[in-house]
């Protein structure tokens, strides 16, 4: 299983994002289970809006429906998201990105990312394993 970050979505969403390539490589290359935490559907959601067009967002709604992606709520996440945000306040960790730990903790561990800056430190832990770039 590996647990998708923003960054991922969108850089294979966008042609004109610089891991597009990158992005589309790996999801031909491993065919996942992919995970899409709930915590990051707003932040895709803004992100799409301002850098995306219409019709990769259909596709991504598409993707989450037919079960190419799984959606994963992370009901039992709360109290890890919250001391993820506590630990690593210094790296200014937010939920979204706390939420993609959490369950990825919970998946086997597998993060796909192309914002590596605070998933590398996170990594460093050896809870998680930053994959794909």
């Amino acid at each position: 299983m590996i647990t998708l970050d923003t960054s991922a979505i969108l850089a294979l969403a966008n042609a004109d994002d610089r891991h597009h390539i990158k992005a589309r490589t790996y999801f031909s290359d491993d065919r996942g289970p992919y995970l899409v935490p709930a915590g990051i559907l707003a932040e895709v959601a803004y992100m799409f809006d301002a850098r995306v067009s219409g019709p990769a967002v259909d596709l991504f709604l598409r993707s989450l429906s037919d079960g190419a992606l799984s959606f994963d709520c992370g009901e039992s996440d709360f109290e890890r998201i919250a001391e993820l945000v506590s630990r690593y306040s210094n790296l200014s960790l937010g939920l979204a990105d706390a939420s993609v730990v959490a369950c990825a903790e919970r998946n086997g561990g597998r993060v796909l990312t192309f914002d590596r800056r605070d998933f590398e430190v996170i990594a460093g832990d050896k809870r998680i394993q930053v994959v794909g770039a």
